[in-house]
């Protein structure tokens, strides 16, 4: 079984909207231009960036958007660009296109949850596609993602993709940017993260949104048809949601039998680190980091820890973090002293996502970990996996299709639509996955 990591490409409205309320980057962005051609480009070159590390990459292809599908749900009538130029003159036009608009399903982390074939109670690959119900210009992607993963990973002998999780606010799901799966010796052990608890007590964030309920994790450890004694329920910790740590993956990351972790990141860290030692052994490595060291205020503005924790063909594991974790002087040695300690890191890369940080979203969030057999790889559907050839192709078709500015006012142009669907009808091709988008069929 490898890990192969599913990117998210960058869609051309990627703008700066400012629609994440406690997302820290996102908010201080709102309203500058942004440059979709160079957000492709950089999360490509990231893709090519890892696939040259030896580990295994494929891609995801963005929805369309705006999404006039829900515009007209929301009462918007006639041909497309009516529609847009309706909605542009409502008193709330502007916001309701950035809504509609937003490429944030380029952070592929948030696409679902996964449990490898060899965790689950029916010896396949599970996935739940998430449902994002927190922040409604995230929740309008849970059908769109759902549909993607079913075609993707048709073949029910090997895969059992999941609807999002019913419910709406009370079942709210982050997707596996609040997962974390670790491993030794075989045994593995899932941390599912939550923010809050819909049916009972326990104390939450005051200044920001806690985006996932402990509920919709218990949900997803059922659904994933895991072991209990291999699941773990960890609240964040309210302190650093209110901090911008939103997700879990802003202040901790794992893979196999390292976790690092920053004392802010989960509620009760002390109890889970001695919950995981107690189901994985002494093998597990634990790095954790003090608020005197790193404090949170530099770990959210760097994001050191939504850095990618990958397992090179050597058995070693690299860290890939954003530049402005090696610009950051305590989120740099904070970082080297992982890499020069008794653990399995060997190497540390700092990789340019400037467009996609400025948004909030580190390299950590713009891929999803699925985990597959040999066979397993072989059922996946389309030309997905990432080769010189098709990164190639890629930055040809970035370059021949997106802007290099779009502002937030640039939405609702009617030429932007049509440019976007011409595009996306060559990606689906270029990607072999037949009449993908609801415009082709």
């Amino acid at each position: 079984m490898r890990e192969i990591n599913f990117d998210g490409l960058v869609g051309p409205t990627h703008n700066y909207g400012g629609l994440s309320l406690g997302n820290v980057a996102s908010e201080r962005s709102e309203g500058r231009s942004s440059n979709p051609r160079a957000a492709a480009l950089q999360g490509i070159a990231k893709m090519r960036f890892v696939h040259n590390l030896g580990v295994e990459q494929a891609v995801l292809p963005p929805p369309l958007r705006p999404s006039l599908r829900t515009l007209r749900a929301l009462g918007f009538r006639g041909p497309d660009e009516e529609i847009l130029a309706s909605v542009a003159r409502t008193a709330d036009g502007e916001h309701l296109l950035r809504l509609c608009a937003s490429s944030s399903a380029m952070w592929a982390a948030n696409a679902a949850t996964v449990a490898p074939s060899s965790d689950t109670g029916d010896g396949r690959v599970h996935i739940v596609a998430a449902n994002l119900q927190t922040m409604f210009h995230r929740a309008i992607e849970a059908d769109t993602t759902y549909a993607l993963l079913e075609r993707l990973f048709a073949d029910e002998r090997r895969f059992a993709v999941h609807a999002p999780l019913p419910g709406g606010g009370q079942l709210a799901d982050e997707g596996a940017a609040n997962h974390t799966r670790l491993e030794v010796n075989g045994r593995a052990v899932h941390v599912l993260a939550w923010g809050k608890r819909v049916f009972g007590e326990a104390s939450g964030p005051k200044k920001y949104p806690a985006r996932q309920t402990y509920e919709a994790s218990a949900s997803l450890a059922r659904v994933l048809q895991l072991d209990p004694k291999r699941a773990l329920l960890a609240q964040q910790h309210p302190t650093g949601i209110d901090e911008g740590a939103f997700h879990t993956d802003v202040l901790a990351v794992g893979h196999r039998n390292f976790l690092m972790l920053h004392e802010l990141a989960f509620a009760d860290a002390r109890g889970l680190i001695d919950d995981l030692r107690t189901r994985l052994g002494n093998e597990l490595v634990i790095a954790e980091v003090g608020n005197d060291e790193l404090p949170v205020g530099d770990a959210v503005a760097a994001y050191p820890f939504n850095s990618q924790l990958l397992e090179v063909p050597d058995g070693s594991l690299a860290i890939v973090a954003p530049v402005e974790a090696g610009d950051n002087s305590r989120a740099r040695a904070f970082l080297e002293r992982i890499v020069a300690g008794d653990n399995p890191v060997r190497a540390l890369h700092f990789i340019d996502v400037r467009q996609s940080m400025d948004n909030g979203g580190g390299p950590a969030c713009l891929r999803l970990r699925v985990p597959l057999t040999a066979e397993e790889r072989a059922s996946v559907h389309g030309n997905v996996f990432f080769t010189d050839k098709l990164g190639a192709e890629l930055e040809a078709w970035v370059k021949a299709h997106y802007r290099d500015r779009l502002s937030p006012k640039d939405l609702g142009d009617p030429a932007l639509y049509r440019e976007i669907m011409t595009a996306l009808d060559e990606l689906a091709s270029l990607l072999d996955l037949g009449d993908y988008y609801d415009f082709q069929r």
